[in-house]
């Protein structure tokens, strides 16, 4: 089998990087960095030569590609004599929000209900256009839609809990009626009423190593986890609801995601082998087959598609069984990711290759190359 580790490669002259890792694509590195791509925050860090700074790849600045080169660390950067952006700051944790819109944060934290108006975010400093251009990019909907999806999802839970409705409706910010029934009609598809509406999904967006991950979850566990190349604007929830045939997909959180969270960070440090998180994976009984199979393929070992179709007692199956594996939309915990070809090379992954290559490194020696 091909090593999993390979030099990080640069676009320049200084051809390694002082760790060796497996990076993206150079004309994937190129190419987020071209789009300001916040999914690959943490995945990569650019360096320029001539100004002697690193960035993160969403770093607004515009350098020439010729005089960039890639790193996998901020460590490498520094070692190599680069000083860290002022305006991306990539020494801070992924995720770390900006002290710009934490004060907008704070409020929203202090009394979800009442809806934040453009003056009020003036007052505490913040542009709304400013505000809106990064909910979108490291929560994937606008600072309104967010809001309004988190007021939604809390009337939803006191509706379900058996709270009147209109009390609902108040105690959320919604002030009239014919407002409130169809935002709730949108969202899950029928109107408010105690014990009537249909589960919604709660996502979340959490950072790890290799770029956010989307966490979708229902109350019995886990139904989506997924990396985050591809924006789930507001426009694209309706796709993850078809996928997961959910009533609605809103922004928030519950015991699932919280729990998720936690093991996830815990497996990427390389102190978590075995995950104890709810699922609720959705798919076909031969579907659900393949998956459990897959769960039981030990932390740290791979196995060949002709394996697994044995294993799950049709060793004739193997196209079927690689469908299945492909369609598995709770990466990691349900772990695609050990499954490769029979002559051990590996074979196409929904997150990459080069997150597959890392995934596998993480699993045989506790620690992603070049992670802080």
């Amino acid at each position: 089998m091909e090593s999993l580790l390979s030099p990080a490669r640069s676009s320049g002259p200084m051809a390694e990087s002082l760790t060796p890792v497996l990076l993206p694509p150079l004309a994937t590195m190129r190419r987020a960095l071209e789009r300001h791509d916040a999914a690959f925050d943490g995945v990569f860090y650019s360096a320029v030569r001539t100004t002697g700074i690193f960035c993160r790849p969403s770093c607004p600045s515009r350098p020439k590609v010729e005089n960039v080169e890639f790193f996998a660390a901020p460590r490498d950067c520094l070692e190599a004599g680069y000083r860290a952006c002022k305006r991306c700051r990539p020494l801070e944790a992924n995720g770390t929000p900006p002290d710009w819109i934490q004060p907008l944060i704070d409020r929203v934290e202090r009394d979800p209900s009442l809806p934040v108006r453009a003056p009020e975010m003036v007052a505490l400093g913040v542009s709304p256009e400013r505000a809106r251009r990064w909910f979108l990019a490291h929560h994937g909907l606008t600072f309104s839609a967010w809001c309004r999806g988190r007021r939604l999802a809390r009337a939803f839970t006191e509706i379900r809990g058996g709270d009147a409705v209109e009390d609902a409706m108040l105690a959320n910010g919604f002030a009239s009626h014919s407002g409130f029934e169809s935002a709730f009609q949108r969202a899950f598809g029928e109107s408010p009423r105690p014990h009537g509406a249909a589960e919604p999904l709660f996502l979340k967006l959490m950072q790890s190593p290799l770029g956010p991950l989307v966490l979708a979850a229902s109350a019995k566990g886990i139904a989506y986890l997924g990396f985050a190349d591809r924006r789930l604007l507001e426009s694209n929830f309706a796709s993850l609801r078809r996928q997961t045939k959910a009533a609605a997909v809103v922004p928030g959180t519950n015991a699932a995601i919280e729990l998720a969270e936690s093991e996830l960070a815990e497996y990427f440090a390389g102190r978590r082998k075995h995950f104890r998180m709810p699922l609720d994976p959705r798919g076909t009984d031969f579907q659900l087959r393949v998956w459990e199979e897959l769960r039981r393929i030990p932390h740290g070992e791979t196995i060949p598609y002709d394996e697994l179709a044995r294993r799950i007692g049709q060793p004739t199956a193997m196209r079927a069984v690689a469908q299945a594996n492909g369609c598995n939309r709770i990466c990691i915990v349900i772990p695609c990711h050990r499954v490769i070809g029979k002559d051990g090379t590996l074979t196409g992954y929904g997150g990459g290759l080069w997150r597959k290559r890392l995934l596998l490194e993480l699993e045989r020696t506790g620690r992603i190359p070049g992670a802080q």
